[in-house]
């Protein structure tokens, strides 16, 4: 089922309503992400402000989900001794078929989902078809024999839509709709709901079609399109388009199906709950009641035999499963983030704050960071105007895109309302903090630099992916650049590579005028926002600041890179030692998460069980009122950036990336990052971003002057392949990045070539474009993968 934008209130006041002491707490499985940390912290504010008890358990893959489905969902469902309950998924298993997963799936029909309700909020797409438009619990008032040969039926629900009327209470699962399912996902609705109302064939109708002349086969042309028509128009739910997933153990291990309980959850087709059609052709006669005529019979059309309605409802049903096929097979995409998501809610409770707009903004700017906006921090700005036509897909992202900022920025100058004496600042960091309790938020116009208030300006613009891919910081001709354009600015070395609360106060408030006269000589045009300033509301592109009165002052962009630090490197040392919030009281490690180790070599932990950790450390870091723990972890954000900087610029300088026909292709065998980016996929995948930026802005000043050029091809990011070695495990992390907010196919093609070749192949992240390969597999996987087409 899906709750769409406007009703997305109603569910949460009828937790508010319902609750009572005895209530269990609500489960919140929460990502490995910024952005779902972000939601997570909304939705923990709003919890705790009604009183409510909850339980936050961190979730890394798609193993530790189907552990806590098991150990967590199951417990609370009704047949087995639980009293339900409400489990919230943020960033979890939007792509996979939760009630299989999360155990929910039952054999009795009149309890389905054991009173379990789950919420998700999910920004990859696509989404898994049976969460949308199924998961749909039993009616009471259904007759038992309608709940065995019927799909379920349940008040208030239309087509997996809720509507006003419904009533929460008898579980199933309910995905958060952003807009994106009521507008743009009616056709694979009908197709879904379409093939949940067909009957079965049975096993043997399949060996009669091939027996079947050529007459009946030209009978059924005939008339097959009306009786589609008819089919078509009565469909109402819907069954899932299955994807096989492979779990990557010892390859005689895979021949037993003992091995498919530990396969990642595919998205499957569920089988159909409508009654079958029998082989043999039912009789057609009338009843003997009423005898026939000759002449009657002579005038009453020709009745389809049960072969030919068999072939057309067979027909009918490829026509369906290609439309969800095609929904499928576009590709992993990234639709509005989970955090505006929630804070929607709170705007729809009239609950909003400073605090948790904060939250919302850390979190959309959390997927810029990443790559997963088609506005990434490293990329090119490109208006939706400008793209072309047949990319709707990527229009559609961008504009939604710049209206999420767009809000933003509107809640922001609507929540903190600048003093009337105070004059427009359009510098970076001249606005003064107010007092010692000022803890509003501004918009800046800051130039695409990282960590710029934390670090000397010249480290800022020298590990800016922006300023890196066009200048080509990465060889000593591109460091001569940087230094040029410092000089035309009139800053001298010594002054920039002063830490920014010690540089010079005018060359502060005068750094934006400098960079916009200085920046487009070098290419740079996106370098600064160009809006006007606060009074003209002329603000596109402007960034996020926030002050803690005089202890600190940290813009969007770096907290969102201080977050996605502390989940790839670690936290501080002193990260533990100091939490006191009392917001994290109830969030402690579970002892089982730290001694899981690895079933083929014990003396290692699980990937898992060294990542869930670092979840708790940037949930304390993200409290409201305490920033000491953001700054304690600046330097781990630093650290990463030069790692990144380091190890992306060896690849470009010894020519270690491979050009393939529809790829890049780079492997991270040796250096002293190795460690790091082996053990964290999201620090990998940053490397990729850096690295595909630099290789596609190459080739596009390569081939500025060919007008034959690709528009699509000429605006978008390099797809790129790049694995790193972690010797310990025996593997190579593998991520595949498609560059520019385009869909991307990677997951599709990696599943493609564990399928076609015996690769040993471990698919657990949520992330479809993230696996793990053995050693030893890897030069066939990137042979098999180079004919595979990866950018949707």
């Amino acid at each position: 089922m899906y709750l769409p934008r406007s009703l997305i209130s109603q569910l949460y006041t009828n937790l508010v309503k319902s609750h009572h002491p005895l209530s269990p707490p609500v489960l919140l499985l929460v990502a490995l992400e910024p952005d779902a940390l972000c939601a997570c912290r909304i939705l923990a504010a709003l919890l705790k402000r009604d009183y409510i008890p909850h339980k936050i358990q961190p979730i890394s893959g798609y193993a530790d989900l189907s552990r806590a489905g098991e150990d967590l969902v199951r417990p609370m469902k009704t047949d087995q001794g639980g009293s339900g309950g409400v489990v919230v998924c943020l960033g979890v298993g939007g792509l996979v078929d939760l009630g299989s997963l999360l155990g929910l799936e039952t054999d009795d029909a009149q309890d389905s989902m054991g009173g379990v309700e789950v919420w998700v909020l999910d920004a990859r797409r696509p989404w898994n078809l049976a969460n949308v438009f199924g998961g749909i619990p039993t009616d009471a008032n259904q007759n038992q024999d309608d709940v065995v040969t019927q799909r379920p039926r349940y008040s208030g629900v239309e087509k997996g839509c809720l509507q006003r009327s419904y009533k929460s209470g008898r579980g199933g699962i309910i995905v958060f709709d952003d807009g994106d399912i009521s507008g743009a996902l009616e056709t694979e609705r009908d197709a879904y709901c379409a093939l949940a109302d067909m009957p079965e064939l049975e096993d043997s109708d399949s060996d009669d079609d091939e027996d079947d002349d050529e007459d009946d086969s030209n009978d059924e042309e005939s008339d097959g399109e009306d009786d589609a028509r008819g089919n078509d128009s009565n469909a109402q739910d819907g069954v899932d388009n299955g994807k096989k997933r492979k779990s990557w153990s010892d390859r005689d291990d895979e021949e037993g199906e003992s091995g498919d309980d530990e396969e990642r959850p595919r998205q499957r087709r569920r089988a159909n709950s409508g009654s079958s059609i029998n082989s043999t052709p039912r009789s057609q006669s009338p009843s003997s009641s009423q005898p026939v005529s000759p002449t009657s019979k002579s005038h009453s059309p020709k009745q389809p035999s049960a072969k030919q309605l068999r072939r057309r409802l067979k027909k009918l049903r490829r026509s369906h499963e290609k439309v969800l096929d095609k929904y499928y097979n576009r590709g992993m995409s990234y639709s509005e983030p989970i955090s505006t998501l929630a804070y929607s809610l709170a705007s729809d409770l009239g609950r909003e704050d400073n605090d948790l707009l904060w939250m919302a903004i850390v979190g959309v700017t959390s997927l810029e960071l990443s790559g997963y906006t088609s506005t990434g921090f490293g990329d090119s700005v490109t208006k939706p105007s400008e793209l072309p036509d047949q990319d709707r897909d990527q229009q559609w992202r961008s504009n939604r895109s710049r209206q999420t900022y767009t809000i933003l920025r509107d809640e922001t100058r609507r929540l903190n309302p600048p003093p009337k004496d105070q004059s427009p600042s359009v510098s970076p960091g001249s606005g003064g903090v107010n007092s010692p309790s000022d803890n509003s938020i501004r918009l800046t116009p800051d130039p695409r630099f990282l960590l710029l208030r934390h670090w000397s300006l010249y480290d800022s613009m020298l590990h800016s992916p922006y300023l890196a891919s066009r200048l080509r910081i990465w060889n000593e001709h591109g460091v001569k650049r940087l230094h040029k354009l410092l000089a035309k600015m009139g800053v001298s070395l010594n002054q920039c590579k002063q830490t920014y609360t010690h540089m010079d106060m005018d060359l502060k408030k005068t750094l934006r005028e400098r960079l916009l006269k200085y920046a487009p000589v070098y290419g740079l045009d996106d370098l600064v926002p160009s809006g006007a300033g606060r009074f003209t509301y002329n603000q596109e592109g402007w960034g996020f600041i926030r002050s803690w009165g005089w202890k600190a002052q940290l813009s969007a962009i770096d907290v969102g890179l201080i977050l996605g630090a502390i989940l790839d490197v670690g936290p501080a040392a002193n990260t533990h030692s100091s939490s006191s919030t009392p917001s994290s009281s109830h969030l402690q490690p579970d002892p089982s998460q730290s001694q899981r180790t690895n079933p083929e070599n014990p003396d290692i932990l699980e990937r898992s069980a060294t990542l869930i950790p670092r979840f708790f450390a940037a949930y304390d870091a993200l409290s409201p009122h305490h920033p000491s723990q953001l700054l304690a972890s600046v330097p781990q954000a630093q650290h990463l950036l030069r790692a990144i900087l380091r190890t992306g610029s060896s690849l470009l300088v010894k020519h270690q990336i491979r050009h393939l026909r529809a790829f890049r292709m780079g492997v991270v065998k040796d250096g002293p990052d190795l460690a790091l980016f082996a053990s964290s996929p999201g620090a990998l995948v940053k490397l990729a971003l850096w690295v595909g930026e630099a290789v596609a802005v190459n080739e596009r000043e390569r081939d500025r002057d060919h007008e034959s050029k690709d528009p699509i091809t000429a605006a978008a990011a390099t797809p790129l392949v790049l694995a790193a070695l972690d010797e310990a495990r025996g593997t190579y992390v593998v991520v595949g990045t498609g560059g520019s907010g385009l869909s991307n196919r990677f997951g599709l093609a990696f599943q493609e070539v564990v399928d076609e070749t015996d690769a040993r192949v471990k698919i657990d992240s949520f992330d479809s474009s993230i696996v793990e390969v053995r050693k030893d597999d890897l030069a066939a996987f990137l042979e098999a993968l180079s004919l595979k087409a990866v950018v949707g």
